[in-house]
């Protein structure tokens, strides 16, 4: 009785995930968002310094410096610093691909699967300096805001992030 009631609580959890474009990994939430949903976040104005990284798992450079944003993730945990990583992924393959990835490189950054094919609309609400192409990252704080159209290796990014830190 105990499994079917579990069995049951799971499936209705599992439903409702799907509804509300939530799917989790290891306990935690990757949500599908359009850039409406997404974009307030690229503009908070509080006390925290943000790094916020566009990429996908097809793009190679993307792939190399996700252990960099892991890093700083963990190296400033404590302070004041959150990465966001936006996976540019096709939509209908997050569950298929993305999950999978996030699982397998044991991500521990928020990540949330851009769910928004008029690009040409939100690229340049990101920034005006960006071509489209990625990685691409936003940092801001405080009256700071870079835009960052490369693949960041720690010491480049540790160079921009630690003079935010005071």
């Amino acid at each position: 009785m105990t499994k079917k009631i579990l069995l049951g609580f799971s499936l209705v959890v599992s439903l409702l995930t799907m509804i509300n474009k939530v799917y989790a990994v290891d306990g935690r939430a990757i949500r599908k968002v359009s850039f409406d949903e997404f974009e307030p976040r690229l503009h908070l104005e509080n006390d925290t310094i943000y790094v916020v990284n566009f990429w996908a798992t097809w793009c190679a450079p993307c792939v190399r410096e996700i252990p960099v944003f892991e890093t700083i993730q963990e190296q400033y945990k404590d302070q004041k610093v959150k990465v966001l990583l936006v996976s540019l992924d096709f939509p209908n393959q997050l569950e298929s691909r993305v999950i999978p990835f996030v699982d397998r490189m044991g991500m521990k950054s928020e990540v949330v699967l851009l769910d928004d094919t008029d690009s040409n609309r939100w690229i340049p609400l990101v920034s005006e300096e960006w071509t489209g192409a990625i990685p691409a990252t936003v940092i801001f704080a405080r009256g700071f805001r870079g835009f960052y159209e490369q693949e960041f290796h720690l010491e480049e990014l540790e160079s921009i992030i630690k003079p935010l830190l005071n």
